[in-house]
């Protein structure tokens, strides 16, 4: 007797919890947040039901579509086990005041070839054709071609069916569902689309690791407010730029994930498939980790081996062997001063007693479109120092610097590392409030303010003039280099400079 879909997504999520099935941290804490969850909804006070048909509708949904590629093309779509979870937790979750969906948010990582965009463009038609409403399902991302990816998946899929014949149009890049006026449109910040005036139900950021900025995703959720039960779906696959708004998106889920964190968010579905801290990349066993549908058959397999062995001969490729293979976020770029990982190994949880202390200050000052940076310099003792730092930038140049640089210096602003001034070039007046405050609040005592002489007289005469030590510093290879040098080798060591 065949398992029935409910029957399925549990025993699956007991397999995951209990270990029979090897899985990341994260995907442990995703399973066990769902049966935890379950448990809570015999509780009148427990806001949230599973809705169990649900399931079978998209069940039903799906296997009216073909595999349009790989070892599979033309078969009938049967959805693997961890399919069925992910769909469960995104569609079957309803609040049981007005039955509604719960979760608004969805974060998935997972590496390359997992049926990504197959998923996708099952949702997307889900939503656009089965739902009584007027549905606006967008994909968003950087490139016309990678917008473009779940949205031929969509149509290939759709196309391949004949009972849809006559029930949809497909036109000027919108697939339109005739009887509900539901649209499917791909959107990208290259085709200039990023969904001003939008109103999605369903926004799809598609490998989001690749947005230099968190523009599109903003967007699309500034243009969901309107909608009853909006979804926005994020799905990538780890990268290596620690300055992305995705690794900030992943760092929080995590945090939500992590059931020691006080981090909540009873709106937001997480699913991370990575390769966990100290795993081996060698040993096979641990490839379903990051891998859950393609290490279930030999041609995936045998693909991540083949990547895997030119990584191990080619070290200048093993950064993309982890980030989409291992689905790994590498905190280095290739070639990079820093290495990220050494780096964050130097920081502490709470800063040790600065008050009081002496300080070294360092400016750099720009001209126009360049940022304006201080950075202090505070010995704490045992030769460890605490560094700080914060940056001004011309609020008129901010667009050109984000497009130009590709990264969120308007998210890094609302972070507080980050502070814009009037017009299109900084007034140095807001750097030299902004020392003038740290000094005040730490009550410091500077040793010295050090500076490159270019375009910095007036700025240097005004601090002599307040009774501060100014330190000229050339910028070249023969006084930056040794520093530069041993603040490096400091880091590698994974110890507090110097």
């Amino acid at each position: 007797m065949s398992q029935t879909y409910a029957e399925r997504l549990l025993n699956y999520a007991y397999d995951i919890v209990n270990g029979d099935i090897i899985a990341s941290k994260k995907h442990i804490l995703a399973c066990e947040r769902f049966l935890d969850d379950l448990e809570k909804v015999s509780n009148e006070d427990y806001l949230y039901t599973f809705d169990g048909d649900t399931l079978t509708d998209f069940v039903n949904w799906s296997k009216l579509f073909k595999h349009t590629k790989g070892v599979l093309a033309g078969q009938n779509i049967e959805l693997t086990d961890f399919q069925l979870f992910l769909v469960a937790n995104i569609f079957c979750w309803k609040e049981k005041a007005t039955g509604y969906r719960r979760f608004r948010y969805v974060y998935i990582q997972l590496a390359r070839k997992n049926a990504k965009s197959q998923l996708l463009a099952l949702i997307a038609s889900y939503m656009a054709f089965l739902s009584d409403e007027q549905e606006e399902v967008y994909i968003g991302a950087t490139t016309k071609e990678q917008s473009g990816i779940v949205y031929n998946e969509i149509k290939s899929q759709i196309q391949a069916v004949k009972p849809l014949k006559g029930k949809y149009k497909d036109s000027y890049g919108i697939i339109t569902h005739l009887r509900s006026g539901s649209i499917i449109q791909a959107l990208s910040k290259e085709s200039r689309k990023t969904g001003d005036g939008k109103n999605p139900s369903l926004a799809i950021i598609d490998e989001y690791h690749a947005h230099p900025t968190d523009e599109i995703y903003e967007v699309m959720k500034s243009g969901m407010m309107a909608r009853k039960q909006p979804l926005m779906v994020i799905i990538t696959t780890a990268g290596f730029d620690l300055a992305s708004p995705c690794y900030a998106e992943y760092q929080y889920v995590s945090k939500v994930l992590d059931p020691d964190n006080v981090t909540e968010n009873e709106k937001y579905f997480a699913m991370i498939c990575e390769l966990d801290e100290g795993d081996d990349i060698k040993d096979e066993a641990n490839w379903i980790k990051a891998n859950p549908i393609v290490s279930t058959y030999k041609e995936g397999m045998d693909a991540i081996r083949s990547d895997m062995n030119v990584a191990l001969d080619m070290p200048e490729k093993m950064t993309a062997f982890l980030t989409k293979n291992m689905n790994r976020w590498v905190q280095q770029k290739i070639g990079g001063y820093m290495n990220l990982a050494k780096w964050n190994a130097c920081g502490v949880e709470e800063l040790p007693d600065i008050q009081g202390k002496e300080v070294y200050i360092g400016v750099d000052l720009s001209a126009t479109l360049d940022l304006t940076s201080v950075a202090f310099l505070v010995p704490v003792g045992d030769e460890k120092f605490v560094t700080l730092g914060h940056s001004f930038m011309p609020d008129e140049t901010l667009m050109a610097k984000m497009t130009t640089d590709k990264v969120p210096y308007d998210a890094w602003e609302r972070q507080g590392w980050l502070s814009f001034t009037e017009g299109s070039v900084v007034d140095y007046r807001y750097l030299e409030r902004y020392i003038q405050e740290q000094i005040d609040k730490y009550n410091w005592n500077v040793k010295a303010i050090y500076y490159d002489e270019w375009s910095a007289q007036d700025f240097a005469n005004r601090m002599s003039d307040e009774g501060f030590k100014l330190v000229k510093v050339i910028q070249g290879m023969k006084t930056l280099a040794p520093a530069t040098k041993r603040f490096q080798r400091a880091s590698l060591s994974a110890k507090n400079y110097p």
